[in-house]
């Protein structure tokens, strides 16, 4: 006798009824939890590694502070995750031990980091094992527009997924759009950090050299929106890196990580992709200089004349050509 597959429990609806969690309560996590208990929502459950961030964002939303993962899952019939990184995702759904993935039957992750595509496929075919189904939200936006629900996000689901919960997600976004299956997204979001962190670079190239031929660097900023030069990176970041004000809306951490996600997929493709591994190379040298929790906008402190990072290259340039003197 043939067995029956199981069948699959149907998701619990996405309408303000259903009990909200969030695993990674930083400042995207957090504010977003905040919109949503706005909406009245009911974020019943958190989670973080720093358990004062939890305890805090609990006791301001009236929520339960998790110290398991299981218990978010069990607390939650949607669960949002805001993690750094593939190890920290793989740490929260595939660990030994504790895992989300407990007690997951009926549940929705709703997955919003910046990671690989494979990572997105690998804990989405985990989840469906316990029958639970993953969406993939990737965020092209920054903390202000999570706390006003007014995210740009980019959906990998299936259509059935993406439609039963289509609702909770326009609450969260100024712009929707649903890309394909899970892993699609964060292909598209690879390709977005990408080029932003290119012309980043480029700017900050752009300026430092301006600056060094003594230029008045408000009417090249004037110039450059006028021309081929310009951006959304010009309008973003061009002020700050010119007062050296980089506060941290986007690291530059995190950018050495996402363009690395985008050297992998060019390299699984065979593509040789020289700008993009430029830019990493200087998010790298950012880290390794010990400023990687700079905003992106801090790649200037490597360009601009007298500046900490251009101020170490040389130095390091002027050992050489001593060492060659002798």
């Amino acid at each position: 006798m043939t067995k029956k597959p199981a069948q699959k429990k149907a998701a619990k609806t996405s309408a303000p009824k259903a009990r909200i969690g969030f695993v990674g309560v930083g400042r995207m996590g957090a504010n977003m939890a905040r919109h949503l208990n706005d909406l009245k929502y009911k974020v019943t459950a958190v989670y973080d590694v720093n358990e004062v961030a939890a305890d805090e964002l609990a006791k301001e939303l009236g929520a339960t502070a998790c110290r398991k993962l299981a218990d978010v899952t069990a607390n939650a019939d949607i669960i949002f995750t805001v993690v750094t990184n593939d190890d920290a995702m793989k740490s929260i759904f595939l660990g030994k031990g504790d895992s989300l993935l407990k007690g997951a039957e009926g549940r929705t992750f709703v997955n919003c980091a910046t990671l690989s595509p494979g990572i997105q496929q690998k804990v989405a075919k985990a989840a469906a094992a316990k029958n639970a189904t993953c969406i993939e939200a990737c965020m092209a936006s920054s903390i202000s527009h999570a706390r006003t629900g007014k995210l740009y996000l980019m959906i990998g689901a299936d259509d059935a997924v993406f439609k039963q919960h289509k609702k909770l997600l326009e609450d969260i976004s100024l712009n929707l759009r649903h890309i394909g299956a899970i892993g699609k997204a964060a292909e598209v979001k690879a390709l977005v950090n990408m080029v932003m962190n290119i012309n980043t670079a480029g700017l900050a190239e752009g300026l430092g050299l301006a600056q060094s031929l003594g230029h008045d660097l408000k009417m090249i900023c004037e110039v450059f929106s006028q021309t081929g030069a310009n951006s959304r990176v010009l309008e973003t970041d061009a002020d700050d890196m010119i007062a050296r004000e980089h506060d941290c809306w986007f690291s530059a951490e995190h950018a050495a990580k996402d363009s690395g996600i985008a050297a992998d997929l060019a390299k699984d493709q065979k593509l040789n992709l020289p700008l993009n591994a430029a830019a990493q190379a200087q998010y790298d040298r950012m880290v390794g200089l010990g400023i990687g929790g700079l905003d992106k906008s801090g790649i200037a402190e490597l360009t601009f004349p007298g500046r900490a990072g251009s101020e170490k290259k040389k130095k390091k340039s002027d050992k050489k050509k001593d060492g060659e003197k002798k």
